[in-house]
Formats: structure tokens, C-alpha cells, sequence
């Protein structure tokens, strides 16, 4: 058993949606799918030190819109005809064409909409108002079954059918919980945390449109019906608020474990019944390295390559970039950039050799960029670092 199938994340599968009844929806598992389970040993925690999860080099968060919008369990809330469909009617048209929102870029794929309070009726009247072009990569579906009546099967099954997907919206969450009318923070968390694992399984977005109570909160999180087991088990959450009922303008506040807590201005624009962006608390940065992390791309870029111990790459750094950078500070940057770092063609490798952390960097020029500059160093004059002595200027005669 590798570290890798450890590291899984339990599967809700087909008896956990039929709990009680293994006859509905349950085919005994066969002999490869159960190696494919992670591994479970009641009696030992599967654990990895301090040191290795530092130098893991994990896949990072995938995004449907980058910086809002991450792959998993995401929730967006709002009062009733607050605009909450139009919202992510023009989401789902963007994200299967690939054009950004609001200046925001998005990922492409397949999209399924499962509008559940909705005829076709008037899903074609809002999708023929939205756009001219409706992309062919866009799914409808104004039925579905519940969390425990075969949804999470229902949604495996599209996404077997197009393997591109990336996005499923449902609107509205209430329908698809099933009728049960108790009201408890372990049911709230359990339902979601069930469509969340889903989501991990099948590494899309799942956006649920879920209703607001009357009752105003300071916090936009508290106002999200049902109990705060539904926002705790989200990775995002939404929450929609016109500045009163027949306003056009609205406020978006996002919260979540991947994203930056930010507030979106919205204004409706009833012409093209599309939400456009005011302002954004976050504004859109550019993202860049660091100035230490740039020096060390010039570095090995220079060089080529590096291995060795780290304090013996720090006292390299530090005598290429005239710093006083220590050996932890360094390799701490390192993975906090791990993968701007590659995106500058920066690659590296980290472990542990007879008691001494060891670390392997080697630069790889892209394939648009020109290679002969990453060979420029290879020669006797700069694969040895020679510290900086200052001198007289000859003084003439």
C-alpha cells in the first residue's frame, strides 16, 4: 500500500446514500475495487512528520473561477428572487466556454445545471436571455434524486459520460436533501460532508443554491437557512444580498478554506439579466516571486543545477545575491512558492541523507524560452562561487 492510496480521502459510496437498505442502489464491491479503498487500520493513525509534509510536493487547489470559485463543496446563498439563478446561469455559460467572469479566469469543461424548482420552459426563456450561443458543453436537468435516493450515483454517472466535467450547480439544495424535517447541526454537516466527498471523488465543483432566513446577521455566514453545520462542512461559501428588495445593486461576500475573504459589488443589469462587477475588496494582484525567490532562479539558472546539503545552497545564495538569507528561511520560501517557482522553470527535490537535509534544484527552461541561457554557466568561470572582495581602484600614475 503506497502513501498515496493512505492519503485517499474516505468515498461515500452507494450504501452510505441507502444507509439501511443495502438492496437499493448497492452492488457488492469487486476484488480491485476494494484495493482501491484506502487503508484502515482501527487500531493505528496513518501519520507523516512535520519535515516530510514540508517537502511533499501536493498537487495545489484547482480552481473553476481562479481565486473564487475552488474544486469541491461550495455553497451561495441568498433571499428568494434575490438573483441567485441568473448568477449562476451566466456562470455555467462562461465556464463551458472558457470565458472569464468578471475579468476572473475560469477553467473550461462540461457543466451540468440541475435546476430543480424550474420547467423548461423557463429555463430556455432565461438561457435564450443570457445568450445568444448557448454552448453545447451546457447541461440541464430539472430532476434528480436525493442525497440518499441515488444523486451522488446519478452525478457519477454524467460525469462517466463526459469526462471534461467541471462544474455541477444545484439549484436549489432544499430539494435534493429528501423530506426529512428534523433540524440538527449532525444532519446539516452530514449531508453536505456526503456531497463534498463527491465532489473530491470526482475533483469538480459542486455549487449548491441554498436559501437565506428572514432573520439579518452580521455575519453573512449565520444567515444561511438550516444550521452552521451547512456552512462548516462547505470549502466556500456565498452569500448574496441586495441592498433592498427591488435594488438593482447587491453585495457578494465569499468566504472560504482556498480563497481570500473578499466583498463583490454587483449590479444587475436587467437588459442582458447578467450581474456585473463593481468593485472587488481584493482586487486582482499580480501574483510574483518574491525578490529573494527571484535571485534564486537567477542563480541556478545560471548554474543549472544544484545538489547538496541545504545550508551548503544558502551559503551558494548568499554569496550570488549579497544576502544574509538562513538555510530554513530559504528552504521555507522554497515551498511556500513551490510552484511559482516552476512556472520559472525551478524545479526541486528534497530529503533526508544521513542525517542531513538534502536538497536537488535544477533549472528547466520551458520550451518557448531560449536554452542556450541556461547553459550560459556551465562552464570553469561560474560553477564555483567566489565571494566578493573589494578593492582599490589603481590610482594612475
Amino acid at each position: 500500500m503506497t502513501f498515496e492510496q493512505e492519503k485517499k480521502p474516505y468515498q461515500f459510496s452507494s450504501r452510505d446514500e441507502t444507509a439501511g437498505d443495502p438492496g437499493v442502489g448497492w452492488d457488492e464491491p469487486t476484488e480491485d475495487a476494494l484495493d482501491e479503498l484506502p487503508y484502515f487500520d482501527p487500531h493505528r493513525l496513518n501519520v507523516v512528520s512535520g519535515e516530510e509534509l514540508s517537502d511533499m510536493r501536493l498537487e495545489p487547489v484547482r480552481f473553476c473561477v481562479e481565486g473564487l470559485l475552488p474544486e469541491g463543496l461550495s455553497i451561495l446563498g441568498g433571499a428568494a428572487k434575490a438573483g441567485k439563478s441568473w448568477l449562476v446561469l451566466d456562470l455555467g455559460v462562461r465556464v463551458a466556454r472558457g470565458l472569464p467572469l468578471w475579468e476572473i479566469p475560469t477553467r473550461k469543461g462540461d457543466v451540468l445545471y440541475l435546476c430543480l424548482e424550474d420547467s423548461l420552459n423557463r429555463v430556455q426563456e432565461r438561457l435564450n436571455r443570457v445568450t445568444d450561443d448557448p454552448p453545447d458543453n451546457l447541461f440541464f436537468s430539472i430532476s434528480a434524486g436525493t442525497i440518499g435516493g441515488g444523486l451522488c450515483d446519478q452525478i457519477r454517472g454524467f460525469q462517466r459520460d463526459h469526462p471534461e466535467l467541471v462544474l455541477v450547480v444545484v439549484d436549489i439544495f432544499q430539494v435534493v436533501r429528501g423530506d426529512s424535517t428534523e433540524l440538527s447541526y449532525a444532519g446539516d454537516y452530514a449531508e453536505v460532508r456526503q456531497l463534498k466527498a463527491l465532489a473530491e471523488e470526482l475533483r469538480i465543483s459542486l455549487l449548491l443554491v441554498h436559501h437565506l432566513r428572514k432573520q439579518q446577521d452580521r455575519d453573512p455566514l449565520n444567515m444561511l437557512s438550516g444550521t452552521t453545520g451547512i456552512s462548516g462542512a462547505a470549502d466556500a461559501v456565498y452569500v448574496l444580498q441586495r441592498t433592498h428588495r427591488d435594488a438593482a445593486d447587491a453585495a457578494l461576500a465569499c468566504t472560504g478554506r482556498d480563497i481570500e475573504q473578499r466583498t463583490l459589488r454587483l449590479r444587475f443589469d436587467s437588459d442582458c439579466c447578467r450581474w456585473e462587477c463593481l468593485s472587488d475588496s481584493a482586487g486582482q494582484p499580480e501574483k510574483k516571486l518574491p525578490g529573494e525567490l527571484e535571485a534564486l532562479v537567477a542563480l541556478v539558472r545560471e548554474r543549472g543545477s544544484f545538489a547538496g546539503t541545504n545550508t551548503e545552497l544558502a551559503e551558494q545564495y548568499n554569496c550570488f545575491a549579497g544576502t544574509h538569507l538562513s538555510a530554513k528561511a530559504l528552504k521555507q520560501k522554497m515551498n511556500q512558492w513551490r510552484y511559482g517557482l516552476e512556472e520559472c522553470g525551478l524545479y526541486f527535490e528534497s530529503c533526508r541523507s544521513n542525517g542531513l537535509r538534502t536538497v536537488s534544484v535544477e533549472y528547466r527552461p520551458s520550451a518557448g524560452s531560449d536554452a542556450s541561457d541556461a547553459n550560459d554557466a556551465k562552464t570553469a568561470a561560474v560553477t564555483t562561487c567566489v565571494p566578493c572582495v573589494t578593492c582599490d581602484p589603481a590610482v594612475a600614475p
